[in-house]
């Protein structure tokens, strides 16, 4: 169990303590910074404290954080579409509603655990949460994702998308038309200060640069390719909805009044990248899954 310290700045006192504790650590919710201080975990100034709890400035927070539960992942034989393998890796058209990795919430049902019923190896770089996992995509968002199946491959693969290298295209319906045919975003996208579930255009978040092309316009919604200089989370999703033309479908960051898609109409359709051994150049395409293709037929229709 590893504990923290932090000092109350100014600008931080009248904040609820579970409010502050999920500032401060943008990777913990403020539901868990709650259990924490219902396990008596944490204390300001030597004393355990209620969740209601306003800081001061100048208060001494110190906090426990229990090490995880590692929970035992196991092969499960779930149809999982491999449309590339060799000795180093292999590249998956992931479905939408699939999760790629474990979590609290996602202990089953993962491509993960498909992964393991499907394929003899996988790196270990990222543990035993997430073997041969290189990059992700959403739960509903679909498309391909390539995976490494040793650790060598897995290295060389990450520094590619650290140095942008990896060629990584998406096809998306937004709402509204757009009227000119290319654009750029360029804007840092950061955890949400309002709400720890979402992320936002941020003035201290970490660069991201999305590139899109208008493929095909409609009365109301826009086809679009999206093209990721970056690899924040959520970023196309963000980045639509701050230029004002968010995805439809997608139940965070867009209208409640969309396209009947059940889930943000967002694809992975290319992916091209050196291959992390060989050095020869791959290069792949997924069409669009049946739900959009439904969606895009219907305003085609409409038009």
């Amino acid at each position: 169990m590893s504990k923290l310290e932090h000092t109350v700045a100014s600008e931080q006192a009248g904040l609820r303590i579970d409010k502050l504790l999920s500032d401060i650590q943008e990777d913990v919710s403020r539901s868990q910074a709650q259990s924490w201080i219902k396990d008596d975990l944490v204390t300001v100034n030597g004393t355990k404290v209620k969740n209601k709890y306003t800081v001061q400035e100048g208060d001494a927070i110190e906090w426990s954080i229990p090490e995880p539960e590692e929970m035992k992942i196991e092969a499960e034989n779930i149809p999982l579409e491999i449309i590339y393998e060799d000795a180093d890796i292999a590249v998956v058209n992931k479905p939408r509603g699939m999760v790629v990795h474990p979590s609290n919430g996602h202990q089953s049902g993962t491509m993960v655990h498909a992964l393991l019923y499907h394929l003899k190896d996988l790196s270990g770089i990222n543990g035993t949460m997430r073997p041969g996992i290189v990059h992700r995509i959403d739960k509903d968002t679909s498309g391909l994702l390539v995976v490494a199946k040793h650790d060598k491959a897995h290295q060389k693969l990450t520094d590619m998308l650290k140095e942008h290298d990896i060629e990584r295209k998406y096809r998306a319906i937004v709402h509204g038309v757009i009227d000119h045919e290319f654009g750029t975003i360029e804007a840092p996208i950061g955890r949400d200060k309002n709400d720890r579930q979402k992320m936002a255009v941020v003035e201290n978040g970490k660069p991201a640069v999305t590139h899109f092309e208008v493929l095909e316009r409609f009365e109301e919604f826009t086809y679009l390719e999206c093209k990721l200089e970056t690899g924040r989370t959520h970023q196309i999703r963000v980045h639509m909805q701050y230029i004002g033309y968010p995805l439809a479908g997608d139940p965070k960051y867009g209208p409640r009044r969309t396209l009947d898609i059940d889930g943000q109409a967002l694809h992975a359709a290319v992916l091209g990248f050196n291959h992390p051994i060989s050095g020869e150049w791959m290069h792949f395409e997924a069409s669009v899954p049946t739900v959009f293709q439904d969606e895009l037929d219907k305003l085609k229709f409409n038009a």
